[in-house]
């Protein structure tokens, strides 16, 4: 079984709650590929840049200035952090993003309405080179930012990266893709943390959606999750970064059928 695991949300901005998941990633046996976003370090530093930040249904807008800062912080500054706590827990990791080894080329959105700037929709993965490096037991620590074979980068959602990476590889091996974030799994009631779902299909979905209990940066999240559920990817879950690597009964989250 391969692991892929996508981490974000607050996680990525606690230093402690980063640790303590990179910790339990480490001890997880067999092949694996982690996942990350940026946290909420890109969204301040434009702010203390005065560079207008624009979210449209938990995607970001990226201009110009914009991708110099998601480029330095999801492949710069957060990706070699992960990398280094894993180095130091005997993890052999290696930081790439989309643009290292062509693993990741994407094509920039042409959206009818609205104009999402230096964002990209993946076209294809380098599923080969991936398999490559897991075979020789390292692994790939992947950050958002792709390439459109031109010359350009993207700023590309890291969830949708999780579900492309994990579908081509599920043409190969069985493949369990993990979304991990702050909460316990979906939830029926966002103030509620107990409220937490251990199996969700498309019409909860679509009925949790047109009640806006699901909204924002969820809903991404959740058509990758059910797009990955409907290919040939083994298990799609999405979790709380403390049961990441938990294995049967142990495990706290939600499968998506």
């Amino acid at each position: 079984m391969v692991h892929v695991i996508k981490i974000g949300g607050n996680i990525i901005d606690d230093a402690i709650k980063l640790d303590d998941f990179l910790n339990r990633f480490a001890k997880l046996d067999g092949p694996k590929i982690l996942i990350h976003g940026g946290g909420k370090l890109a969204t301040n530093l434009a702010k203390e840049l005065n560079i207008e930040q624009q979210i449209i249904d938990g995607r970001r807008v990226t201009d110009a200035e914009t991708l110099k800062i998601t480029a330095m912080v999801y492949a710069g500054l957060v990706n070699k952090t992960i990398v280094a706590k894993l180095q130091s827990k005997s993890s052999n990791a290696i930081g790439l993003s989309g643009v290292d080894g062509n693993i990741i080329q994407s094509v920039k959105r042409n959206h009818p309405t609205i104009d999402y700037g230096w964002v990209g929709d993946v076209e294809s993965v380098n599923a080969d080179f991936l398999q490559s490096l897991i075979d020789n037991g390292i692994v790939p620590v992947i950050s958002p930012i792709t390439h459109d074979g031109k010359g350009n980068l993207l700023n590309t959602n890291a969830d949708t990266i999780a579900t492309e990476v994990a579908m081509a590889l599920s043409e190969t091996n069985d493949v369990n893709l993990r979304f991990c974030f702050e909460k316990l799994g979906v939830l029926t009631n966002p103030e509620l943390d107990g409220s937490w779902l251990r199996i969700l299909d498309k019409n909860e979905y679509e009925w949790l959606k047109d009640q806006q209990i699901i909204s924002k940066g969820m809903l991404p999240k959740l058509e990758n999750a059910f797009r990955a559920s409907e290919s040939k990817v083994t298990k799609v879950e999405i979790c709380h970064a403390d049961y990441a690597t938990e294995q049967g009964e142990s495990f706290i989250g939600t499968q998506i059928i």
